[in-house]
């Protein structure tokens, strides 16, 4: 009989496997739907061919992840064909925009469903094997997928989702449609995740959102528009643990507008604004939390109460992602972005001002429809003086829905796209080689990720500033370590150094497989 099968697991439990594309709130979204076919009694399984239900959790913002996911769906056609048990399911953001499509490209998927009811993954499943293939999708999510169990490959380390959906208009972007209008999360709930996170042993926390910077303009506005009132919190009785979600000062947010909007905006001056500096404040203060990260904020929000939370909470890790996109205005003002050129680089500059040793990586589109020679040229001048340290980096790909999809006279050549991708590669990793050779000689402060996946004899761990670290240790170390590690050699991509001490040990509980009785 074929791995994987029910029979094999001796105790009757299913096992199931997620495969992920996309970005970190794909990454969360997948942890969530682990979580929930964990509380429903399957077991994950090694790999995909060994599981009873496998989750494709895709995203639709390039072409190429299109072309993976159904690359893939082609290769379980035959997996299905040999094991007709097994479920398939396609989830995410492609899922909510093409449903149809799916079905018609890959009718042997049994479970389609949205970004919006992550929460219904279990139940979907359960309904599909008793009434065959079930598509559902839904407009707007139903909770919070923080709020549903979780399983977590990194103890040490997890996603918080503070916000869903976004309401910038991109023209390159899909995501409003797929994820919604923006809707934050309130802030006593956020605080009360964390607390319970790192009384779990978690130690490292990001900040997930479209726009993360935006965090909590929608909440405030709605408060001012009703003076201030708001439903009242869950109650500890409800079993939410409410109560114990305190502010940096240690005072419960009993109060409603202090549980929606946080203590620092209901006690002082109520004006319509982001709350993303206070929650950084509040999130840093939290006992046990010693790294705290966000992705990913927009420039054009990038305020100054924000940058002075990073810069005065300790917390707080000296890393900015702040994607740029263009270097050249008129490309900037068709992409809607809201920024100029020097506008992004006066932010840029504020920030490093304020925020000793900071590292900033960014995101850039090349090929842009309209973008000349003369605007590439000038995205070249704005990276060189950016000097990222890391960038993320993409040839434009038209998504049916954005409005960038439809300037179809415009389109550049591929070729010249890739000529152009090329020569940006250039200087970006320079300016990343740049400042890792810079830190040849320091000593860092390295969170342990495990060993590495080339040679498992050395261990691998990443910088407050995100820069990845291998090192040599006369001990193995637990995942979620402190450690200080001096750097001898630089690499583009990546540092080489060797064990000074362990600062602080991992401090979550060791997650143990059970065996199939």
């Amino acid at each position: 009989m074929a791995a994987g099968t029910e029979f094999e697991h001796g105790d009757g439990r299913r096992s199931y496997f997620v495969r992920t594309y996309g970005c970190q709130m794909n990454e969360h979204d997948s942890e969530r739907i682990a979580g929930l076919l964990e509380a429903d009694d399957l077991v994950a399984a090694p790999t995909m061919a060994d599981a009873d239900v496998i989750v494709l959790n895709t995203c639709c913002i390039r072409e190429n992840a299109d072309n993976k996911l159904y690359g893939q769906l082609g290769h379980l056609k035959r997996l299905k064909a040999e094991r007709p048990e097994v479920q398939i399911a396609v989830a995410g953001c492609l899922a909510q925009k093409d449903q149809d499509l799916v079905r018609q490209r890959a009718p042997h998927v049994d479970v389609v469903f949205g970004t919006h009811n992550v929460a219904r993954a279990a139940d979907l499943l359960s309904e599909a094997r008793v009434s065959g293939p079930v598509t559902e999708i839904l407009a707007e999510s139903e909770e919070f997928p923080s709020a549903l169990p979780v399983r977590r490959d990194a103890q040490h380390a997890a996603w918080v989702t503070i916000q869903i959906g976004c309401d910038n208009t991109c023209a390159f972007c899909i995501v409003p449609s797929v994820r919604g209008r923006e809707i934050s999360r309130p802030f006593g709930e956020l605080l009360d995740e964390v607390h319970r996170l790192a009384a779990d042993g978690v130690s490292e926390v990001t900040l997930l959102g479209q726009n993360v910077n935006s965090y909590g303009r929608d909440v405030t506005l709605s408060l001012r528009r009703t003076n201030g009132a708001s439903p009242a919190p869950p109650t500890a009785a409800a079993g939410s643990g409410a109560h114990d979600a305190a502010s940096p000062t240690g005072t419960p947010l009993h109060d409603a507008a202090a549980w929606r909007a946080g203590e620092v905006w209901s006690a002082g001056r109520r004006s319509a604004r982001p709350l993303f500096g206070d929650l950084l404040r509040a999130v840093g203060a939290v006992d046990g939390i010693e790294r705290v990260r966000f992705t990913s904020p927009h420039p054009k929000d990038l305020r100054a109460d924000v940058v002075s939370a990073m810069a005065e909470t300790p917390a707080v890790c000296e890393h900015l992602h702040l994607p740029l996109q263009s270097g050249s205005d008129a490309v900037l003002r068709t992409m809607h972005r809201g920024y100029t050129a020097q506008r992004y680089l006066e932010r840029l500059d504020a920030a490093r001002a304020a925020v000793d040793d900071l590292a900033v990586s960014t995101d850039i589109i090349v090929g842009f429809p309209g973008e000349t020679e003369a605007n590439f040229a000038e995205t070249l001048e704005v990276v060189a003086e950016a000097r990222f340290d890391s960038a993320f980096t993409f040839v434009f790909s038209p998504r049916p829905g954005t409005e960038a999809a439809t300037l179809t006279d415009r389109f550049v050549a591929p070729a010249v796209s890739a000529g152009r991708m090329e020569r940006l590669r250039t200087v970006i990793e320079r300016s990343a080689r740049l400042g890792n050779e810079s830190r040849i000689g320091r000593i860092e402060d390295v969170l342990v990720e495990g060993p590495s996946k080339r040679d498992p004899a050395v261990l691998t761990g990443r910088t407050r500033q995100n820069r990845l670290v291998h090192f040599s240790a006369s001990e193995p170390l637990r995942t979620g370590t402190y450690a200080r590690v001096r750097v001898q050699e630089a690499a583009t991509f990546h540092l080489i150094g060797e064990l000074v001490e362990v600062t602080a040990p991992a401090r979550h509980r060791t997650r143990i497989p059970v065996a199939a009785r």
